[in-house]
This record gives C-alpha cells, structure tokens and sequence, in this order.
C-alpha cells in the first residue's frame, strides 16, 4: 500500500468504528437499534484487532493487528503494525487528541497533523465529535440481515467526497466483532476485534501524541 492509501485506510476504519459510537437519532431505522443496544452507556472501548486488506481481484494484500482505544466523544487512538514486518518501527498511528487528528507513519518516519476542525469539513471524522443527528445527515443506515453467524449493518456515506463506498458492521450477541469497509476501487478492509473492554479506565497519555524526535512532520497542530 502507498503512504496515502494506508493513511486513507486508517482514518475510514477508525472513523466508521467511532461513528458507531453515536446514539442513533430518535425514529431511526430498525437497523439503528443494534447499534443503540451496542452503545447504550457506552463512554470508552478498548479492543483489539486483526486487520486484511484485499484488492479489487480478491487477492490478499495486507495483513496486520493492532488496538483500538476510543473515548466518547471524539477521541481515539489507532495502533497497526502488519505481519511479518521484522522492522523494530513499522506499522502506522492514528490519534485524535480533542483538537489535533495526527498519522504517524514509523516506516516512513512521516507524521501528518491537521487541526480537527479542518479534518472534519473533508472527511466523516465530523462523526467523532458531532451529534446523533450528524450521524444520519451523513450516512444512510440500514439493516444488512443475517449471516456468518452475526447480525449485520450497512453503513453508507451520503456524501460523493468520501473515500470509501461503505462499510458493514457485524454484531454478536450486541456486541461488535467485525467490520469490513470497501473503497472507491475495488479494496476491502475487514477488521475482527477481540478481548473488547467496554468503560474501562482511559489512560489520558494514550490520546495525546508527541512526534518522536527526527521525524517529518507535514502541517501545524492546534495548542
């Protein structure tokens, strides 16, 4: 994957994973309850995950693991590394700390930051820190049926700019489990998350980020 494929691949798949942490508006669709029954009193969620990537032919072309910290509303952190990747720094991190959306990527030793407020009037990360009614102006939400053992929903941006087509979202037991998200070329991202802990105490120094020393970094963080 190029530097601005992963990049684009970081921010969807964290940005849907978070907007599923909205309320759903009052009168939405049945489809919306799962995601209410999910996030009733949902304020923080740490979990892990298992992440590939296929191309347009169904060809495998990535595969990696990381964690996932959210916090209610409007931060995260997003931590990758691929498999079989023996370089001590490797893997890409995604935080958003409140006012800053910061990718560091450590192979490339690049780090790119934009204020929230500029990343949110290009992308859906608007949801992190809007409003259950954001939530719906900005996706339709529909029930996406039964399968693999678990009950799905399609998430689809209403927006032409966004970077990906949609994304499904799979539930057991109300509880999500895996998520696959399609982009504008034929790639889909499936994430299966594991060992979810739902509330737990939130370390505040794992939402903030410093650029480590010697890297390049590309745009100017908001104090």
């Amino acid at each position: 994957m190029t530097f601005a494929a992963r990049r684009r691949w970081a921010i969807a798949a964290c940005v849907l994973f978070a907007a599923a942490g909205l309320t759903a508006a009052a009168g939405a669709d049945q489809s919306a309850t799962t995601l209410d029954r999910y996030l009733d009193g949902l304020t923080s969620l740490h979990t892990d995950f298992k992440q590939t990537v296929t191309d347009a032919r169904g060809k495998q072309s990535e595969a990696g693991s990381g964690t996932l910290l959210v916090q209610r509303p409007g931060k995260f952190r997003w931590d990758y590394s691929p498999h079989g990747d023996r370089k001590t720094e490797s893997g890409q991190l995604l935080v958003a700390d409140g006012k800053n959306l910061w990718f560091y990527d450590r192979e490339l030793a690049q780090v790119t930051v934009k204020p929230v407020a500029a990343a949110l009037s290009a992308t859906p990360v608007m949801l992190l820190s809007g409003s259950a009614a954001q939530l719906h102006d900005s996706f339709e939400i529909a029930s996406a049926g039964t399968h693999d053992g678990l009950d799905w929903v399609h998430v689809k941006p209403r927006s032409d700019e966004a970077d990906f087509n949609g994304a499904d979202l799979g539930f057991k037991r109300d509880q999500l489990v895996r998520m696959t998200v399609n982009d504008r070329l034929g790639q889909t991202v499936q994430m299966d998350f594991s060992r979810s802990e739902r509330n737990g105490r939130v370390d505040s120094n794992d939402l903030q980020f410093k650029p480590p020393a010697g890297v390049d970094v590309i745009g100017t963080p908001q104090s």
